[in-house]
């Protein structure tokens, strides 16, 4: 195969890590790896609402506003002196896929929400990308996951544009959807406010292992 991205052989597994800094998503570690409806891919397919952004990412700029004391925001330089963290995680497309055993790298939602006080209202963060205005929500209480970042590698390499480049949320636990690519903003909402898929009829939370794939 010449695509480098595609896997031969069993799957990664968490047992093949000799870095212990590495935070395990706890999903790797079921026995059955692959949730109900869905089967394994050993390639990383692309998917996406309206089609890759153009934007000089050169340029980019993250948000963090809403229920929050101050507003911040992170252009490239200020994100890449945060502390980093890599996470060893599976990823489920609502389409019914699963790419099993990825290691992505980046900041973590934890240490990205300490740079502001988040007000004890908010109870959602609501993800902005650059593609036309899209966004997706999620309880606050699943972007703060251990294993939630903001990534910027993927198994090593940069995240390219078509994957979310340069810098992409991932929240391992729910369906991909929910990882928004091409992030620029995080709202701390005291409401939930659907976005793009949910408003679309998908489900609002989306967990793979319930199948919460519809609302």
């Amino acid at each position: 195969m010449n695509d480098p991205k595609y896997q031969t052989g069993d799957p990664p597994a968490a047992s093949d890590l000799s870095d212990d800094s590495i935070i395990i998503s706890s999903d790797t570690l079921r026995e059955n790896r692959v949730p109900p409806g869905q089967s394994r891919t050993k390639k990383w397919p692309v998917l996406d609402a309206h089609g890759t952004p153009i934007f000089d990412t050169d340029q980019w700029e993250l948000k963090i506003f809403g229920l929050v004391e101050t507003e911040v925001s992170l252009n490239r330089d200020q994100f890449s002196a945060l502390p980093r963290v890599q996470v060893f995680s599976d990823f489920h497309c609502v389409t019914k896929w699963s790419r099993l055993g990825n290691l992505w790298e980046g900041v973590s939602t934890k240490t990205i929400l300490d740079l502001v006080t988040v007000s004890p209202d908010a109870k959602f963060a609501i993800l902005y990308g650059y593609d036309h205005g899209w966004t997706t929500n999620l309880p606050l209480e699943d972007f703060l996951s251990d294993d939630a970042l903001l990534a910027d590698l993927h198994d090593g390499v940069p995240i390219d544009a078509d994957h979310g480049g340069p810098i992409r949320g991932m929240v391992p636990k729910l369906y991909a959807w929910k990882s928004a690519k091409w992030i620029k903003g995080i709202e701390l909402s005291a409401t939930d406010k659907p976005g793009y898929w949910e408003r679309g009829g998908y489900h609002n939370h989306g967990d793979p292992w319930t199948e919460e794939r519809f609302g």
